[in-house]
């Protein structure tokens, strides 16, 4: 053989051995927010046990996620796995832009305890899409140091709708720049994470589920709203909570100059950092009747969008997120909440009480499911703010008002 034909012959057989590609990392999106230092965590981890596969996260701006996924799908430049705002996920799952994953996880037995509210949302027509990606979920926090000054047993948070108005009549009447309670005024996410719970413990449904689904339905909704507007009339909540749109919510348990608000397992940490001499408890949401309790499970799941060329790998890191060491040895050591029911007994959460306190809410946390979260609910000109404005600032009828978002619902689920 000549050498030129040799060196061809040669040329043709390395083409035909398939190189080992070099590992390339893992591209996730996650939207930015007071959780990065546990996403952060998590990811860490995953790298430092998976060094040929690492993953590179990303932050999008909260407000941005929602249209940059949908621009990224549509293109599909996507990332191989995200993060997103768990009421967004059966949006994108309805219109068939995630990977349907059931066939690789149906069988694992960490899928029975995860966060119930993220698995809901997750599902779409039977089909799984995601797994929780972290949790944050709703209580009551009370301040025992305005408790012992009010007259009140610090050791017995209020069990029911008429006990926190008694309890915060008596924390107002201390004066000064103290209230007895606080509801956001301008933020429908604030309200939809504490005040739906109240609804929801006294029975009552806020979102339809359905195009056809009844919404803003059952005597709760008008027994929490009457609550509500009779607190703020009494002057149980600052005048300038009107204005909350959400950006400073996080802060206000921390002053140290609110009795009780409903707010989330992350208070617990920046409560301490901002008073770190401040006493305080935490108790589930109640509804109208001692008994009823409630919350709102939130956080983000973590997904594959459509057109992902790392599956496999995106799903053995949610089997990563879901395992009993992660779940012990990230989240609960970082006392942010385990995304499974199961795993809140810990050595990290049984020497923190406070954390062990607000997980059991995750065994009563409810997320809502529609395929229109923004427009029925987030939107701060949707009929879920409206309504909820109405009812604080106005002295319209209850009737009225509900009647007025219900209809504006029904409107928008049908569109």
């Amino acid at each position: 053989m000549s050498l030129r034909l040799w060196k061809a012959a040669l040329a043709g057989l390395l083409a035909a051995v398939a190189l080992p590609a070099l590992a390339e990392d893992l591209q996730m999106w996650e939207r930015s927010g007071g959780n990065a230092g546990m996403v952060d965590a998590l990811v860490a981890a995953w790298n430092e046990k998976n060094p040929d596969r690492k993953i590179n996260l990303t932050y999008i701006p909260h407000t941005d996620m929602v249209p940059k996924i949908a621009q990224a799908i549509a293109s599909g430049e996507v990332p191989d796995l995200m993060g997103m705002d768990l009421i967004y996920g059966p949006q994108f799952e309805a219109a068939g832009q995630l990977v349907d994953i059931t066939d690789k996880v149906k069988d694992w037995p960490e899928l029975k305890t995860a966060v119930q509210g993220h698995m809901a949302v997750s599902t779409y027509e039977g089909r799984i899409y995601g797994v929780p990606l972290y949790a944050d979920v709703s209580a009551l926090f009370y301040n025992k140091d305005l408790f012992r000054k009010a007259g009140l047993d610090p050791e017995k948070p209020p069990t029911n709708l008429a006990e926190i108005r008694e309890y915060a009549d008596k924390i107002t009447a201390l004066g000064g720049d103290v209230k007895g309670y606080f509801l956001a005024g301008s933020c429908a996410g604030c309200n939809i994470f504490t005040v739906a719970p109240l609804m929801w413990a006294a029975g009552a449904t806020v979102e339809p589920e359905a195009a056809n689904g009844e919404p803003l339905d059952g005597d709760g909704v008008k027994e929490v709203l009457q609550w509500a507007r009779d607190m703020v009339k009494a002057g149980n909540v600052h005048e300038d909570a009107r204005a909350e749109t959400g950006e400073t919510f996080h802060l206000r348990f921390g002053s140290g100059k609110i009795g009780m608000m409903g707010t989330g397992n992350f208070n617990i940490t920046l409560a301490k950092e901002q008073n770190p001499s401040m006493d305080f408890g935490i108790a589930l949401l109640p509804g109208v009747t001692s008994g009823q309790v409630s919350s709102f499970a939130g956080g983000d799941i973590v997904t594959i969008p459509k057109g992902s060329k790392r599956v496999d790998d995106a799903v053995d890191f949610m089997k990563f997120l879901l395992s009993d060491e992660t779940q012990v040895e990230v989240y609960a050591k970082m006392l942010n909440m385990t995304t499974r029911g199961d795993m809140t007994e810990n050595k990290y959460f049984a020497a923190e009480p406070k954390v062990q306190q607000v997980a059991k809410a995750i065994a009563v946390a409810k997320t809502p499911y529609t395929l229109k979260f923004f427009e029925l609910i987030n939107s701060p000109q949707g009929p879920w703010l409206q309504m909820l404005q109405r009812a604080y600032y106005e002295d319209t009828d209850l009737d009225t008002i509900i009647a007025d978002a219900k209809a504006q619902m029904k409107a928008i689920a049908a569109e």
